[in-house]
């Protein structure tokens, strides 16, 4: 390509270097496909006025969008697409490749086989993976210019950062250094499970032969552990400033090990106003006691007392989690597992009907009331979100693998027949993207704002389109088309073109038809 550039560039013909992006590309095939199906003999009879000429379902479709503003073009059924909406473009041959771009939000994605191998960039952050396996990843970030990751998990772990103090290698298990990777802030390893050092925030942990030796130490803090034999750990009060830059006191603790897991005692919270105290012997009991709850449960798990005095309710669990129930003014629920289940909380209502055969949940904490109805887990569910506040609600329902429905909160429609994933995977959008368009028998979208609505059947085998201006429908490769407008009616019959006399914005024939008798 650069050859290529220069020898142009050297007689006069181009000063601006070529550069074949994805979307580049995708709008070059697209243009391609159209005039090779454009050049067939079937698609010569037709006449090009607006977008007719490509309604030609399955073999070639290009179509307005009906949700949103933009057009989408389909050639050979679900094996090739181009969509372009005035913020994104998305083009893609299911299931092999994919690629969403989003000028103003900055945003590309590109995925191979998903989830084999996916690419996600936002402004200058970009992230290649494969699988949870292989992965690089970068860009700044608000404290270095440049910041560039190599991960094969869970073997090699590397990162090069314009801030030198930012460097790390690693090579499991053998020696490594890491920074704010596996949820600690730095790790430090040799021969691991030999040796490793770990510091989340201010507690420093030194493991040998992880996880039987341990030495802890933090801000107040000091422990130890012989694992399973014993440990100890105690932390005094101490204080921090919040994020407001006000000063608040964190509680101690301290907490013992023995033979774990059969004894253990903690005492958390010491120095606030709700210090708690744990202590188990299992299986024989477990004790817990604060102000705010107390519990106790004999030959653990299965016989205890809850006394929330926070919540305002009293449990019993005879056994767990066979039989429980609660009362008060917090919580009341009476559960015989799997027969039935009823609870009811200030938040959160639920009932359970031979688990798991029905299953109904309800969240309501202003301004959202959500409910949830599930017959066998994802057999049949149902969702529904309203906004108490502005009255508006969204709703998908779904019977798996039969069909998915979702409406919006402007109230857009979209009903898919056939959907192997998506009652899974809801609102997945490279679900939607990559597989959907595959096994989607039936597509109908309906836009109430615009009046718009669309349903096809089998990759546009069959079409139809209405809106406020226009109808149009079109069948078997375009054999049958008809559209009816402003611009009066058409039909086309095996290509040939059966057009009625067109008519004005009022209605009437055009200037110069021929008038009707008034016999």
């Amino acid at each position: 390509m650069d050859k290529v550039n220069r020898t142009m560039r050297e007689k006069g013909m181009n000063e601006t270097p070529i550069t074949l992006t994805p979307d580049r590309l995708a709008q070059t095939v697209t243009s391609l496909l159209l005039v090779l199906f454009s050049s067939s003999p079937l698609a010569q009879p037709l006449d090009t006025h607006g977008d007719d000429l490509w309604n030609c379902g399955p073999l070639v479709d290009r179509f307005s969008l009906t949700l949103t503003s933009g057009q989408r073009t389909e050639v050979l059924g679900p094996f090739y697409y181009y969509e372009a909406q005035p913020e994104q473009t998305t083009w893609a041959v299911p299931p092999l490749f994919s690629s969403s771009r989003n000028p103003g939000l900055e945003t590309r994605e590109y995925d191979f086989l998903y989830p084999l191998l996916t690419y996600d960039r936002f402004g200058d952050q970009y992230r290649w993976q494969l699988i949870q396996l292989l992965s690089f990843a970068g860009g700044p970030t608000q404290t270095e210019t440049n910041r560039d990751r190599f991960t094969v998990f869970p073997f090699y772990f590397q990162q090069r950062s314009s801030d030198p103090g930012e460097n790390y290698t690693a090579l499991f298990p053998i020696y490594g250094n890491l920074k704010h990777r596996l949820m600690r802030d730095e790790i430090h390893f040799v021969l691991f499970p030999a040796y490793s050092r770990t510091k989340k925030r201010d507690v420093v942990t030194h493991n040998y032969l992880y996880p039987v030796f341990h030495r802890r130490s933090g801000d107040g803090l000091t422990g130890w552990q012989v694992w399973p034999l014993v440990g100890h750990e105690v932390k005094r009060e101490t204080t921090r400033t919040n994020d407001f830059g006000e000063t608040e006191k964190v509680g101690g603790h301290e907490r013992w090990m023995a033979l774990w897991p059969i004894f253990s005692e903690q005492r958390l919270g010491s120095g606030t106003t709700n210090p708690v105290w744990h202590q188990a012997l299992l299986p024989a009991y477990y004790l817990s006691r604060s102000p705010a709850r107390d519990q106790t449960t004999v030959l653990w798990p299965f016989f205890s007392r809850i006394e929330d005095r926070e919540k305002k309710y009293v449990e019993w669990q005879a056994p767990w989690p066979i039989v429980a129930v609660a009362r008060g003014e917090g919580k009341t629920a009476t559960r015989v597992w799997p027969l039935f289940s009823r609870s009811q909380s200030e938040v959160i209502s639920s009932e359970t009907y031979l688990w798991p055969l029905y299953r109904h949940k309800r969240v309501q904490a202003d301004p959202l009331d959500r409910e949830r109805t599930r017959i066998l887990y994802f057999l049949f569910s149902d969702v529904n979100e309203k906004n108490t506040e502005t009255g508006r609600s969204r709703e998908w329902q779904a019977l798996w693998p039969f069909y998915f429905h979702r409406q919006e909160a402007d109230g857009s429609r979209r009903l898919q027949v056939l959907a192997l994933l998506e009652p899974i995977l809801a609102n997945n959008e490279n679900i939607e993207r990559n597989y959907s368009p595959l096994w989607a028998l039936w597509r109908s979208e309906h836009r109430p704002e615009t009046g718009r609505s669309s349903q096809s059947l089998l990759w546009n085998l069959y079409r139809r389109e209405t809106s406020p201006e226009e109808k149009k429908w079109s069948a078997l490769f375009g054999l049958f088309q008809y559209r009816s407008g402003t611009q009066g009616k058409r039909v086309r019959l095996f290509f040939l073109p059966f057009s009625g006399p067109r008519k004005t914005a009022e209605g009437a024939p055009p200037a110069g038809a021929p008038a009707r008798s008034e016999n």
